[in-house]
């Protein structure tokens, strides 16, 4: 009876999840609620619930801190001079920018947050794609890759859940990942660079008449300039730019068969930018029409508009100038350029500090955020301003633990998990009992994939835990296992990010789909193969 009760519970947390029948938060605590009744144990639901938030303090604790710490970091400009470094390393050459690419959105997934990792890269990078008619899904699909396998760090939210689900400690989980999730990180550089040199060969290189340089070289410096303008937003938006490509210009491009093609502003790529779609020199990103104007993809109508993915306007250490979206505006009132060193260095030690366990993970968050607020912010209603600024997000994602403790409070208490795991070991073959931590690995791409993080990690995690262990396999490789799908994850139909990315970029989401996947797939297979190489998993 509690086998069937537990398959039902999580089957229907499942459907009305992927259905949007119930938000999280609520499916965590009614649809436990509702199965601990029906197995005539609802006077206990109290002691579950009670026993499982205090388990659970300590996570929503690092998460809530994490993101207010990361948040701050962004508006006073800590990654202003990485994404400004990057652009002026990409240059003009198809191969820098798609490496670039992949550097900014990992670099950016610090923060923990997929839309405003998004958010920020394709608002970086978008302008140089279309001035070199590079194929856009290239862009969501290298950065929704990149930000896949950094998703993994103890407060994207993969590793807290599993922690969660597991009653076991992140860093735990997390810092012997380490190894393998470097070589995954790597792995997306490299196919970033061979994605680059297809798109060179596809549609060549640019080149300025009476110059003799082209894009795989070195772009004259004047040329440079206007990319790094247009990518930046250091110029204002609307303003046509005399010394840039539009009408009349006669800007040519060297395609792979040795053919040059005039630019004009109407040359600009059409379609979703996929690899087949037709490509040409775009309009200048600063003149009117550019992606900067007001017909960008964050015009009024775009992304960043109130009816945009992303609801209802910029995020904080972002601006809006001129009907474009600008991800880091270099004007923003919260930068704070004397305090950069102090903001790197802060960093860095938190980092160094979360790695070597000098201090609880939540520890470690809670005073680096207070440190940071009292130096940046020395001035209560300028505190009290970042803090509002970034509530939504904490309050999003602490509510979504403590909603989970009534659910693996439940699953648990009851008994459920228990005879659930009893009948998967019956079922799983007997010499693969042994291998539970590859089969763990090998089942979250799909179930990753298919269903949310919340019903993969709440309502099957355990389970596939208690299986392993019934064969000695512990539930930390069970854990660290379940963590390679998030390359492949981050593209699911079922993450709100995905839809920001693929909207500020104008790309179909079945263009990105098509596209993403198997590269994704193969990222997380690389992961799981190196983890069991390091005797991780």
């Amino acid at each position: 009876m509690l086998t069937f009760l537990g398959f039902a519970m999580i089957a229907t947390f499942l459907v009305l999840i992927m259905l949007k029948k119930m938000s999280p938060i609520a499916a965590l605590v009614l649809i436990p609620a509702l199965f601990c009744v029906f197995a005539g144990k609802g006077a206990h639901l109290g002691d579950y619930v009670i026993d499982g938030v205090g388990k659970l303090a300590p996570t929503a604790a690092m998460l809530m801190f994490a993101i207010v710490y990361f948040g701050v970091m962004i508006d006073v400009g800590l990654f202003d001079p990485v994404v400004r470094g990057i652009l002026r390393f990409c240059k003009a050459d198809p191969v820098r920018v798609v490496v670039g690419t992949a550097v900014l959105a990992a670099i950016v997934s610090l923060d923990g947050d997929g839309s405003t990792t998004f958010m920020i890269t394709v608002s970086a990078m978008y302008p140089l794609y279309k001035r070199l008619g590079l194929s856009l899904v290239v862009m969501t699909g290298v950065a929704a890759t990149a930000n896949g396998v950094m998703n993994t760090l103890p407060w994207g939210g993969p590793t807290a859940r599993a922690a969660t689900a597991l009653k076991l400690d992140a860093s735990d989980i997390f810092v012997p990942m380490i190894p393998a999730l470097g070589v995954g990180l790597l792995f997306v550089f490299g196919l970033a660079y061979v994605l680059g040199v297809r798109e060179r060969r596809r549609i060549g290189t640019l080149a300025v008449p009476g110059t003799g340089e082209q894009a795989s070289g070195r772009v004259p410096e004047p040329v440079e300039e206007r990319l790094l303008v247009a990518a930046t937003g250091s110029a204002d938006a609307g303003t046509a730019d005399p010394g840039t490509a539009g009408p009349g210009t006669a800007e040519s491009r060297t395609t792979g068969s040795g053919t040059v093609e005039s630019g004009t502003a109407a040359a600009e790529p059409t379609g979703s930018g996929g690899p087949g779609s037709a490509s040409g020199p775009a309009s200048a990103p600063v003149s009117g029409t550019g992606p900067a104007a007001g017909t960008g993809p964050a015009a009024g109508t775009g992304p960043a508009a109130g009816t945009g993915p992303v609801g209802g306007g910029a995020p904080a250490g972002s601006a809006v100038q001129g009907g474009g979206f600008q991800g880091l505006a270099p004007d923003r009132p919260t930068l704070r350029p004397r305090l950069y060193w102090f903001n790197a260095g802060l960093t860095v030690a938190l980092l160094a500090a979360m790695i070597t366990e000098l201090l609880p993970i939540p520890v470690l968050f809670l005073l680096g955020a207070a440190l940071a607020l009292t130096v940046n912010f020395p001035h209560m209603p300028d505190q009290k301003a970042r803090i509002a600024a970034h509530a939504d997000n904490v309050l999003n994602v602490a509510g979504m633990v403590f909603a989970a403790a009534v659910f693996t409070g439940v699953l648990s208490g009851t008994g459920m998990v228990k005879h659930m795991a009893d009948w998967l070991v019956g079922a799983v073959p007997e010499g693969m009992g042994p291998h539970m931590a590859l089969v763990t690995g090998l089942l979250s791409l799909p179930l990753t994939y298919f269903m949310s993080n919340d019903g993969f990690y709440f309502g099957v995690l355990p389970v596939l835990a208690e299986a392993g262990a019934a064969h000695g396999v512990s539930p930390l490789e069970i854990a660290r296992a379940s963590l390679v799908g998030q390359a492949l994850h981050m593209s699911s139909p079922l993450v709100p990010a995905v839809y920001v990315l693929v909207g500020m970029a104008k790309v179909e989401f079945g263009d990105h789909t098509r596209f993403t996947v198997k590269w994704a797939a193969l990222t997380s297979l690389v992961v799981l193969g190196a983890g069991m190489l390091f005797g991780i998993i």
